[in-house]
C-alpha cells in the first residue's frame, strides 16, 4: 500500500467508525455488534500509530461516545470520562499483568480490583453536599447531555446520600441499565400496543434515558450501579478503588454485588472464568469484566495514555452478537409438527463457536423483522441459547430480496400446513405420516389410554424408528420375532454393550414374545380409544367419546366435514377444524388405510345417534359453515324464505333475500371461492344419507345423562378407569379439570388441588361409596 492508500482507509474508518458512534450513542440505533466495531477501532488505532502524520482532528481514538443530542443542555466534565482498552485473549491479559508491574517497578503479584462490564449507558452523578443536583450522560468523554430529571426517576438512585458528613462536591460514575426481567416486561407491553420492540436491554436502558419526557422515563424500570470518581472535594479520596466502593456503599449508593480483588493474571483469569459461569443466570447483561490496579497510589504511578487509564483493562466476553448474512430461509418441522423457520447464515464466529443457522421462531415473527434472503442480520448467541436474529440491517439490503412466506406444504412429508386461528405456530397436518413426528406419533399411539400396548416403552420406540424396522404405526403389527431380535443387536452393537446371555451363548427372546403379543392384543380397541391414539390435534379423551358416541362409526367420523363437526356438543370452531384438517391430509388417509389392512378394527361401531337429528337441522348446519356475518338468525331467515343447503349451493347472487347489503356481500364472496360451493352440496348430501339411517327413537338415557364427574386420588377398591366406565354406562361425563360446570368431585385418598378448587366453587364432593350409591338411583 502507497501513502495515498494508507490515507484513504484511515479516512474511510474514521468515516466509518463515527457514523457507528452516532447511531449508538445519539441515535441508540446500534448498525453494527460491538465485536465488529472493535475490530474496525483495533485496525484504525494500529494504521495511526504506524502513521502518526495522517491521524485525523475527528479520529474516534481521540474521543470516547459522541457529541450529546441538541435537545438536551450540555455538562462539562470536571474529570473527563474516559475509555477502557479492551482485551481478548489470555494473552492479553498477561501483558496487562505485566505492563503493570513494569510501570510499578515490581516482581510482587499486583492487587487488582476486579468487577463485571455492565452493558449499558455510563453516567455521572454530581452530588453537592450530599445532594443529587446533576446527571450527565459521557458524551465525548468531555461534554455530556444533562439528564438530571430522567435520572431522578431511578430509584435506585439516592437523591441525598447517607451521611451526617457529606464531601462538598463527588462525582459518582456508574452505568444505568434495565434487568433482564424488566426488559422483557417492558418488550411484551410494547407488543401489546403493537408499538416496536427494543433489541436488547443496553438499547432499551439508552432510549429511556434519554426521553425529553420524564414521565417516559418513569413508566419504565431502570437501574444504577456506582463504579467509579470523577471530581472529590472536601473529603479525603479512599486508598483503594475496592475501598472506594465500600464508602458508596455507606453513603446508600449501590454497587454490584460481584466486585471483588484478586491477586495477579492468575487471580484475574480466575474472576473471568467465575463470572463467564455466572453470566446466563445474572439478571442483568454484561459484556465482560473489568480489572483495576486497586491501590491509589498504584493508579497515580501508572496514569494513562491518550484516551485511556494504562491502571485498567477491559477483558471482552466473546461477542455474543456478530453481523452476517443470510443465506437461505428454511423450515424444521418438530416432533410434535411445529414449523420453525430456520436463518441459513454465512458462517459468523459468536458466543465462542462458528454459526451457521439461527431460529427465526414463527412466521409472525419474520414478518415482523422482515428478514429476507441476502439481508446482513445481527445475530445474537448467549452461552448455550440457541442462536437467534436480532435484527436486520436495513442500511446493507439488497434491492433484490423479496418478502418471506412460510411454505404451503411440509418439507418433510408434502403435507398441507396448517395455523389455527389466535396461534404463533403452523403446524404439519400429517401427524400419522410425518417422520419429523414419527416417534412422538408413536408413543402417543402406543400409551396406556389410547391403544395400551403394554411393553412398548421409549426406547423400543427410539430404537425401532432409529434402525428403520418401523416408519409409520401399521408397521408396529407387520413386526416379527427376528426383527425384534435384530433391533436389539443394533442397538447393543451402537452402545457398546454385550448382554450377559449373548456372553453365554444364549438369546432371550421373551421380551419380544410378550411385546408381540401385546401389540396384537391391542388390535381391537373401543372407538374412542382408536381415535385419541391418531393423536389428532385438540382431540382427547372426551372428545373421541363424542365423536364415537354421536357418529358411531369410524369410517364416518373419516368423512365428516367441519361444519357438522361443530354442531356437536363440546366441540368448538377450532377443535373441529383440527378434525376435519387432520382427515383431509391424504397422506393420514393412506396411514389410517394401512393400520386398517394392518388388522385394526374398533370395537363397539354403531349407528349414529338418534340425539343427532336434532344436530342436522339446517339453520343449525348452515350457521356452522363458518360464513362471515351469516349467523343462526340471518340462517333462519334464508330457511324461513326456502333456502336450503342444496339451493344455498346454488344460488349466484344473495341480495334477493332482504338480507343486510354486508351480509349478502360477505355470502357471495365466500360462495366465489373455490371448493366451497362443493363443500356445502356435501354437506346437504351427508345430512340427507344421515337422516336416512338415523334411529327413528332415542335410546333412553341414563340417570346421570347431563351430570360431569372429576375423578381425584386414590378410591378403595376401584381404579379411576373402572370409576368412569361406570359414570359413563350411567350417562355420566368424566371431565379432567374442576370448573363451574362440574357437577360432582370423586375424591379418594390423597386427593390434590382439584379437592380445593371443588370445595371453592362448592361443588359436591363424594367418595367411592357416595358414588356407588348415587350410580344405583333410579
Amino acid at each position: 500500500m502507497t501513502e495515498v492508500d494508507f490515507k484513504t482507509r484511515i479516512e474511510q474508518l474514521s468515516a466509518e467508525l463515527n457514523r457507528h458512534l452516532h447511531a449508538y450513542h445519539v441515535l441508540d440505533a446500534p448498525t453494527i455488534p460491538d465485536a465488529e466495531y472493535d475490530k474496525l477501532f483495533i485496525e484504525l488505532q494500529k494504521l495511526e500509530e504506524q502513521h502518526p502524520g495522517l491521524a485525523l482532528p475527528d479520529s474516534p481514538t481521540k474521543r470516547v461516545g459522541a457529541a450529546p443530542l441538541p435537545q438536551f443542555e450540555q455538562v462539562t466534565h470536571t474529570v473527563p470520562m474516559l475509555s477502557l482498552n479492551n482485551g481478548f485473549s489470555d494473552e492479553d491479559i498477561e501483558n496487562f499483568d505485566r505492563r503493570v508491574r513494569e510501570g510499578l517497578d515490581t516482581a510482587a503479584l499486583v492487587e487488582y480490583a476486579a468487577e463485571v462490564k455492565y452493558d449499558g449507558l455510563a453516567i455521572n452523578l454530581r452530588y453537592i453536599h450530599g445532594v443529587l443536583t446533576e446527571a450527565a450522560t459521557r458524551g465525548d468523554g468531555y461534554t455530556g447531555e444533562d439528564v438530571t430529571t430522567n435520572i431522578r426517576t431511578i430509584r435506585s438512585i439516592p437523591l441525598r446520600l447517607k451521611t451526617d458528613n457529606p464531601p462538598a462536591i463527588l462525582d459518582v460514575r456508574g452505568e444505568v441499565l434495565m434487568f433482564k426481567r424488566d426488559f422483557e416486561s417492558m418488550n411484551a407491553r410494547q407488543r401489546e400496543a403493537g408499538q416496536k420492540e427494543f433489541v436488547n436491554p443496553r438499547n432499551a436502558a439508552a432510549g429511556s434515558l434519554r426521553q425529553l419526557d420524564s414521565r417516559i422515563t418513569a413508566s419504565r424500570k431502570l437501574s444504577f450501579f456506582a463504579y467509579g470518581i470523577g471530581a472529590l472535594e472536601g473529603a479525603e479520596m479512599p486508598l483503594s478503588h475496592s475501598a472506594l466502593l465500600d464508602w458508596y456503599r455507606e453513603l446508600g449508593l449501590p454497587v454490584a454485588k460481584e466486585a471483588t480483588v484478586v491477586r495477579g493474571y492468575d487471580g484475574m483469569m480466575a474472576y473471568y472464568q467465575q463470572i463467564g459461569a455466572a453470566r446466563p443466570s445474572m439478571p442483568y447483561e454484561i459484556d465482560g469484566v473489568v480489572y483495576k490496579a486497586n491501590l491509589l497510589q498504584d493508579q497515580r504511578a501508572l496514569g494513562f495514555v491518550s484516551r485511556a487509564p494504562r491502571f485498567a483493562l477491559a477483558h471482552k466476553f466473546p461477542a455474543e452478537e456478530a453481523t452476517t448474512v443470510v443465506q437461505a430461509i428454511e423450515v424444521q418441522v418438530g416432533r410434535t409438527g411445529a414449523i420453525t423457520p430456520v436463518a441459513r447464515l454465512a458462517s459468523v464466529f459468536v458466543g465462542g463457536v462458528n454459526v451457521t443457522n439461527a431460529t427465526l421462531h414463527n412466521e409472525d415473527e419474520v414478518r415482523r423483522k422482515d428478514v429476507r434472503v441476502g439481508d446482513t442480520v445481527i445475530v445474537r448467541r448467549a452461552g448455550d441459547v440457541i442462536p437467534e436474529v436480532l435484527a436486520v440491517v436495513l442500511e446493507k439490503r439488497p434491492e433484490s430480496t423479496v418478502a418471506y412466506e412460510l411454505p404451503k406444504a411440509c418439507p418433510v412429508c408434502g403435507s398441507h400446513v396448517v395455523r389455527e386461528e389466535g396461534e404463533a405456530i403452523a403446524r404439519c397436518s400429517g401427524g400419522l405420516f410425518c417422520s419429523a413426528q414419527r416417534k412422538e406419533a408413536i408413543r402417543h399411539f402406543a400409551g396406556r389410554r389410547m391403544m395400551d400396548i403394554e411393553g412398548l416403552g421409549d426406547r423400543y420406540i427410539d430404537n425401532l424408528v432409529e434402525h428403520g424396522l418401523v416408519k409409520r404405526v401399521a408397521d408396529l403389527y407387520a413386526l416379527k420375532l427376528e426383527d425384534l431380535l435384530e433391533m436389539k443387536r443394533l442397538a447393543d452393537e451402537r452402545d457398546g454393550t454385550t448382554p450377559e446371555t449373548v456372553v453365554q451363548g444364549k438369546i432371550a427372546t421373551k421380551w419380544a414374545d410378550n411385546l408381540l403379543e401385546a401389540i396384537a392384543a391391542s388390535k381391537n380397541p373401543p372407538l374412542e380409544r382408536l381415535l385419541f391414539a391418531l393423536g389428532i390435534r385438540h382431540v382427547g379423551e372426551s372428545t373421541a367419546k363424542t365423536l364415537a358416541e354421536w357418529l358411531g362409526r369410524f369410517d364416518l367420523i373419516r368423512r365428516v366435514p367441519a361444519a357438522l363437526l361443530r354442531v356437536l356438543p363440546d366441540i368448538g370452531g377450532t377443535v373441529a377444524e383440527s378434525i376435519a384438517d387432520f382427515f383431509a391430509e391424504p397422506k393420514n388417509q393412506e396411514a389410517i388405510d394401512a393400520l386398517l389392512a394392518a388388522g385394526v378394527a374398533p370395537q363397539g361401531e354403531h349407528a349414529p345417534s338418534a340425539k343427532l337429528r336434532e344436530k342436522l337441522d339446517v339453520i343449525k348446519l348452515m350457521a356452522a359453515l363458518g360464513i362471515p356475518k351469516l349467523t343462526e338468525p340471518r340462517s333462519k331467515q334464508l330457511v324461513e324464505q326456502e333456502v336450503s343447503l342444496e339451493v344455498l349451493a346454488h344460488l349466484p347472487v344473495f341480495t334477493v333475500f332482504s338480507l343486510p347489503a354486508a351480509v349478502a356481500e360477505s355470502l357471495e364472496q365466500w360462495m366465489a371461492q373455490p371448493g366451497h360451493r362443493e363443500q356445502v352440496k356435501a354437506l346437504h348430501k351427508l345430512r340427507e344419507d344421515l337422516l336416512a339411517q338415523l334411529p327413528q327413537t332415542v335410546a333412553a338415557e341414563g340417570h346421570l345423562t347431563g351430570k360431569t364427574f372429576v375423578l381425584t386420588g386414590t378410591l378403595p377398591t376401584m381404579g379411576r378407569d373402572q370409576a368412569a366406565a361406570l359414570i359413563e354406562a350411567k350417562g355420566g361425563k368424566v371431565s379432567g379439570s374442576v370448573s363451574k360446570k362440574t357437577h360432582y368431585l370423586v375424591a379418594g385418598a390423597d386427593a390434590g388441588s382439584k379437592l380445593a378448587k371443588a370445595q371453592e366453587l362448592e361443588v359436591t364432593i363424594l367418595d367411592e361409596a357416595g358414588l356407588l350409591a348415587l350410580l344405583e338411583e333410579k
